[in-house]
């Protein structure tokens, strides 16, 4: 049997890899891409970021506080902070920077990227 040349074997076989979503470490995912992933990611943030100090959050080791409103079911919620249609782009801006959208409110700014707080979004909106 011919042995392929190294580019022909190497080339298709990194295509699958990216396809498959073999870099998700190395690199962030849109917001659109990669559901399962970027959802998993932003569980795994959420417990980085520490929200379980405040919040109960659903799968997020050690978080059960009782400061902020339990995160159960935040999916189905029709408002953020009772004010803010609960859509992705203003659950974004809200984990980024609660102040701006609620001025006074008691949820600190935690210095969450705009790229984790897509991810933490993702999973926020994931529980139904």
């Amino acid at each position: 049997m011919p042995r392929l040349p190294w580019p022909a074997v190497v080339g298709p076989l990194a295509l699958v890899a990216a396809i498959a979503g073999c870099e998700v470490g190395d690199r962030p995912l849109p917001y659109d891409t990669g559901p399962r992933q970027r959802i998993e990611l932003g569980r795994q943030l959420l417990a980085q970021y520490q929200c379980g100090t405040c919040h109960a959050i659903p799968a997020v080791d050690a978080a059960q506080g009782t400061t902020g409103p339990s995160l159960v079911a935040f999916g189905k919620r029709s408002y953020i902070a009772g004010q803010h249609p609960n859509l992705p782009d203003n659950l974004v801006r809200w984990i980024v920077d609660p102040p701006a959208l609620v001025p006074g409110t008691k949820m600190p700014s935690m210095g969450v990227s705009p790229d984790d707080a897509h991810a933490m979004a993702a999973y926020l909106l994931s529980l139904k």
